[in-house]
């Protein structure tokens, strides 16, 4: 599985990691093998929120047994919660549902009304303290990352993570550049879409599986490689099954030709500028 260095400080990290959203909806013994075969395939980061109802214990029986140091676990923290005492209660309380004596990035979901300073503050103390290894934030356009600069200063912000597909690429205008200019990593969540991948008989769909034809690789392969074609990129999809954690992981070393990049940015154009940033 290839790696890209996770922001200016960070470890290597796969780059195609592991999404966990509504991960608690389905099946568990079946979440619970997709997460330990993706890992098993080089996946190793794997990202999760106290939002995402009982994702966190799902991925600690995953995980159980598992060599620590060999995985990256990434956790966040709800705006309602980030003060500056209720973010360090917020990681306290995801450290102990996924049985785990550090996260090695904690994340501020989305901007909400407490002040930078205060979760900046907290983030650094858990830091001080072992409890997170590094922090970083989660559907924040440029300014709001701007804004985040000024107060942490320059290579504390590890990554953003945000929303990132073939038909939603509004992060291409202004994020990416800006994190690729601070040395921030980018994680593109649904990298498929929200139950909209593109059908097999629309133009792109067809585009798709051509370039798919071409490489032996399936069309989601192809989407994961052309989203994660940026030097800053990494995305993390979610595996309802062992067998869709597999063919995820394939993506990881899945080059594309400039030629196939091109079909690509033809057939899915990235679309004007909009005046705020897609989020789910």
């Amino acid at each position: 599985m290839k790696q890209k260095k996770f922001g200016s400080r960070g470890p290597d990290v796969s780059v195609i990691g592991q999404g966990t959203w509504y991960l608690d909806h389905g099946d568990r013994k079946a979440a619970i093998a997709a997460l330990r075969r993706g890992v098993e395939t080089g996946m190793t980061h794997i990202d999760t929120a106290e939002m995402y109802g009982d994702a966190e214990l799902v991925i600690a029986d995953a995980i159980a047994g598992l060599p620590r140091e060999k995985l990256f676990l990434v956790s966040k923290v709800l705006p309602s919660n980030a003060s500056r005492r209720g973010t360090i209660t917020a990681c306290e309380r995801s450290l102990k549902r996924l049985k785990t004596d550090h996260l090695d990035c904690y994340l501020l979901h989305w901007r909400g009304s407490y002040p930078f300073e205060e979760t900046v503050a907290a983030f650094e103390e858990l830091v001080a303290s072992g409890k997170i290894r590094s922090w970083g934030v989660s559907n924040f356009d440029e300014d709001d990352l701007g804004e985040l600069l000024d107060v942490a200063g320059e290579g504390r912000i590890a990554c953003n993570q945000v929303l990132y597909h073939l038909q939603e690429r509004a992060i291409e205008h202004a994020v990416i550049p800006w994190c690729e200019r601070n040395g921030v990593a980018v994680v593109a969540y649904s990298p498929f879409g929200h139950n909209d991948f593109p059908s097999a008989r629309s133009k792109g769909g067809e585009v798709l599986q051509r370039i798919a034809d071409a490489h032996k690789a399936s069309p989601r392969q192809v989407a994961l490689a052309f989203l994660t074609r940026a030097p800053s990129v990494l995305a993390i999809p979610k595996a309802s099954s062992a067998d869709h954690a597999a063919e995820n992981a394939v993506a990881g070393d899945l080059k594309l030709s400039d030629a196939d990049i091109a079909a690509l940015d033809k057939a899915f154009p990235r679309g004007p500028k909009p005046r705020g940033l897609p989020m789910l």
